[in-house]
């Protein structure tokens, strides 16, 4: 949920991310059984809040998330859903209480809101499983080619970054309940990371702190904690991705969108030893 601070000034322009507090975790009462005896104590659970996000007075989803960095949020759902093309086509995003949760209005520029009035799909109950509400296969959602041919990545900077993302997920090490999307260097060294109780909430944050911060796509590559189904791979190449690290496995679609966006995916990750999906001419091995 922050950006990982480091003496590099290149990163400066990433805009601050709300750090865990209080709001994000509950502490409750447990009974845990173990040898010798049963012993009670405190566990924090990770707070999952309903976010209505409205574009324009009207409502086009509800998302299951974690109630920080919902600014990000906004910028990157709204791109990778397909709503804006740039950052600077959302003029602003705030957060208001409403019934049973929060309200996120996004303020888009004329043109833009009145295209995606015009386009507006009905989505009702919509809790982040990624394509809940469509209902052609032709829907189903594609990122744009991507321009050039992407950064190489050394296979040492990737380890570098799994080395370091486990000290970087704060909130869950006090909960065992959220994912995490980080944003690595080309050296490895983790620009920001975004935690959220959905694996997709979680990138969307990120992506939306890059964009907001003018990120070049080229600069590095992402790393996130999850599965990698194809909602996450089409969320990476709506940033323009070239590298996608998953510390679990893909899936069969997955795959096949990442060949298609011309992607690199290593999955199955640890800092030590990682497996090659696609793309193995982007890594570089020494």
């Amino acid at each position: 949920m922050h950006d990982v601070k480091t003496s590099e000034p290149a990163d400066a322009a990433l805009p601050d991310a709300t750090l865990p507090d209080t709001a994000l975790r509950v502490p409750t009462q447990v009974i845990a059984y173990e040898a010798p005896a049963p012993r009670e104590g405190t566990r924090s659970l990770a707070v999952e809040t309903p976010v209505n996000l409205v574009y324009g007075s009207v409502p086009y989803a509800v998302m299951m998330t974690s109630p920080a960095d919902l600014e990000d949020f906004a910028y990157g759902f709204s791109l990778t859903e397909g709503i804006v093309a740039a950052a600077d086509e959302i003029r602003s995003a705030r957060v208001e209480a409403g019934e049973g949760g929060l309200r996120l209005l996004v303020d888009l520029v004329p043109g833009r809101l009145r295209e995606h009035l015009a386009r507006k799909r009905a989505i009702s109950g919509r809790t982040g499983c990624g394509v809940c509400g469509i209902d052609d296969l032709a829907a189903l959602p594609m990122a744009a080619p991507r321009r050039g041919e992407g950064t190489r990545v050394a296979m040492a900077a990737i380890s570098a970054a799994l080395a370091a993302l486990g000290d970087a997920q704060v909130l869950n090490h006090e909960t065992r309940a959220v994912h995490a999307a980080a944003w690595a260097r080309l050296d490895g060294s983790l620009a920001a990371v975004r935690e959220d109780v959905g694996r997709h909430n979680a990138l969307d944050k990120l992506i939306g702190a890059l964009i907001r911060a003018g990120t070049d796509p080229a600069e590095g590559f992402l790393v996130i904690t999850s599965r990698c189904s194809f909602e996450m791979v089409e969320k990476a190449a709506h940033f323009g991705a070239a590298v996608l690290v998953a510390i679990s496995a893909p899936t069969s679609l997955a795959l096949d969108r990442a060949r298609l966006h011309g992607m690199t995916m290593c999955a199955i990750a640890r800092s030590d030893n990682l497996t090659v999906f696609a793309g193995p001419e982007r890594l570089i091995l020494s």
